[in-house]
């Protein structure tokens, strides 16, 4: 399988979580330029929701 850590050639948001009992790490990078990386289950919750509110598809439903 490919690296599917998202780059500023590739953004997007990636999540992983081997196991229940380990802790989630996420990344995101947009087209935008704005990048984040998190880890913890509440922490990549955020950056989701984030991701999810403000980049990605909601630059073109907002027109940005």
């Amino acid at each position: 399988m490919s690296d599917l850590t998202p780059t500023s050639e590739r953004p997007g948001l990636h999540v992983s979580k081997p196991s229940p009992s380990d802790p989630a790490t996420g990344s995101a990078v947009c087209h935008c330029g704005a990048s984040a990386t998190a880890t913890g289950d509440a922490q990549v919750k955020a950056l989701v929701d984030g991701w999810t509110a403000n980049h990605g598809s909601a630059h073109n439903q907002t027109g940005r």
